[in-house]
């Protein structure tokens, strides 16, 4: 047992310790916060688009950082998911890519607030939070393994189109994009977007024009989002299917185009 005087000296001391502990790690974390936030990356187009998302109260729908409400995406690491490309067509108008189906509000911003969004998502994105928000769990197993080779072995390179009409947003292809994205679809089950690498075993060249065309005619309730015509033309569905159907190692290959040797000097 100790005296009311060891007691005393005991609390007395205890709680300095504590004291300092905390004031040292308070410390700590405040000298650490301009170099895990990136605080020289703060531009002005990140303080507007800040003010965008804090006037038009994106939290009472969405997470950020894990803080908001739940009602829909996670947005902490939407830049690195989806790619500048799809946020701008999806924030200029949130149902033409998904029509019956968002029950995001059209804002209506201009070009200008769409590029601030962006970059305070962007921003946002490259905040180093210690691994959150954690990778998906069931990324691998998801993940076929015949199509995990072919993106180690193959030499072929993805063509742009497949990036700016956002197709590697929810698809990966020749391990570009993205492994594993599982969304939900009219019927809110959820499932796994599949891999592009080996959709010629899947589908006729014809099946896939259709597909992409109008998937919702084909599969009703599909999240496949409708590009067609608003976003892609069909002349640019032909060239993607071409492209995907060159990949079954069967099919005539594109000749390679020669280099020109370098003149002497």
């Amino acid at each position: 047992m100790l005296s009311k005087s060891q007691a005393r000296t005991f609390f007395l001391g205890g709680t300095g310790v504590f004291t300092a502990a905390f004031l040292a790690l308070t410390f700590d974390t405040h000298r650490r916060v301009p170099a895990q936030t990136h605080a020289d990356k703060i531009t002005p187009a990140v303080v507007r688009g800040k003010h965008i998302w804090e006037d038009n109260n994106c939290m009472g729908c969405h997470t950020l950082f894990g803080e908001g409400a739940y009602y829909a995406p996670e947005l902490t690491k939407t830049v690195e998911r989806r790619g500048p490309e799809f946020l701008r067509i999806f924030l200029k108008d949130p149902e033409a890519m998904f029509p019956g189906q968002r029950k995001m509000v059209n804002y209506h911003f201009t070009p200008d607030q769409i590029e601030d969004t962006i970059a305070f998502l962007d921003w946002c994105g490259k905040v180093d939070l210690n691994g959150f928000p954690p990778k998906p769990p069931l990324q691998k197993s998801v993940m076929p393994v015949a199509v995990q080779q072919i993106t180690l072995t193959s030499t072929r390179t993805v063509p742009p189109i497949f990036q700016e009409k956002t197709c590697l947003a929810c698809h990966s292809l020749l391990g570009k994009g993205v492994p594993t994205m599982m969304m939900p679809n009219m019927k809110g089950e959820v499932i796994a977007v599949p891999s592009l690498d080996e959709v010629y075993k899947r589908k006729s060249r014809k099946d896939l024009v259709t597909w992409i065309t109008n998937p919702q005619a084909i599969k009703p309730g599909t999240p496949m989002p409708a590009l067609v015509p608003a976003f892609v033309s069909p002349a640019q569905v032909e060239e993607i299917a071409d492209f995907l159907m060159s990949l079954d190692p069967s099919a005539p290959q594109p000749a390679s185009v020669p280099v020109a040797a370098p003149k002497a000097n």
